[in-house]
């Protein structure tokens, strides 16, 4: 019994010690991006990102390089399940990281540290200004629509979307016709289900996320479309703060990346206006 007691003191004083060692040890320093501008994009993802830096998140990119001095590097990869585990915390040992931002994520975003949002927009509906949906100019007028009229509508809409919810509460999911965001054909996007489904009239409106909307929209000259921004509610959240992500641990890095966000807002909102970004005014 005190053999054991002696051996229990004296792991306990090993224990004391090891832990004050650890104390006065100096705290590791996050890393902090020098030189090179480093963003995880999608290659094919307008009016985001692609591969020939076509999309507002490149624009933007550019702009905060060159504010910074630094060059600007990308690493592609399809931002969908798994984005950022194969970018923003991909590693090799001996590496540093593949790439340190990441030019849009929601705000409330917990797989990275993000920024304060830079824009806020919002799912909207788009319709062609004919036939049924011919004088609507509002989400009110849309939802005024004679019952008759309404019950005839094909809506397109992407499942597990928020536009889905909107449907449901309207007690228009009768009229829903459904997309998948994501395809496995590499040629297919978002913008389709305005710039083909809706152009050929297949169906007679289409929710979708703001940006990507008035985007495909403004390119369609075939017809005249209108992009009618729905309101938002706390039981039916449609807008959304976009932001800018970070590791974590990173934080001198997300210090510097939200002073450039600041001093760049006037230069990010021209940016942002030449692509049809609606925006929402932060509540």
């Amino acid at each position: 019994m005190r053999l054991y007691s002696e051996r229990s003191c004296l792991y306990f004083l090993l224990a004391v010690v090891l832990c004050s060692m650890c104390t006065k040890l100096p705290a590791q320093e996050t890393y902090l991006p020098d030189g090179v501008l480093k963003v995880c994009q999608d290659p094919d993802n307008l009016p985001f990102s692609n591969a020939r830096g076509e999309g507002f998140e490149n624009k933007i990119a550019e702009l905060l390089a060159k504010k910074l001095g630094w060059k600007l590097a990308y690493t592609d990869f399809p931002q969908r399940m798994g984005f950022i585990r194969n970018t923003l915390k991909f590693k090799l040992p001996g590496e540093n990281f593949r790439c340190d931002l990441v030019m849009g994520l929601p705000a409330d975003y917990d797989q990275a540290a993000t920024t304060a949002p830079y824009f806020r927009s919002s799912y909207v509906l788009v319709i062609a200004d004919e036939n049924q949906t011919a004088g609507v100019n509002s989400e009110a007028e849309f939802l005024t629509l004679p019952r008759s009229v309404r019950d005839v509508l094909r809506i397109g809409v992407f499942i597990r979307s928020p536009g889905v919810r909107w449907l449901m509460q309207n007690e228009l999911i009768e009229q829903a016709i459904p997309y998948r965001s994501l395809d496995a054909d590499p040629d297919h996007h978002p913008g389709d289900i305005i710039e083909h489904e809706l152009v050929s009239g297949k169906i007679d409106a289409a929710l979708v996320w703001g940006p990507v909307a008035a985007y495909y929209a403004s390119k369609v000259t075939t017809k005249k479309l209108k992009v009618i921004a729905l309101q938002s509610y706390a039981s039916l959240p449609l807008s959304y703060g976009i932001a800018m992500g970070v590791r974590h641990e990173d934080k001198a890095w997300k210090a510097k990346v939200e002073q450039l966000l600041q001093e760049s807002r006037a230069e990010i909102r021209d940016i942002l206006h030449q692509y049809q970004v609606p925006f929402i005014e932060e509540p």
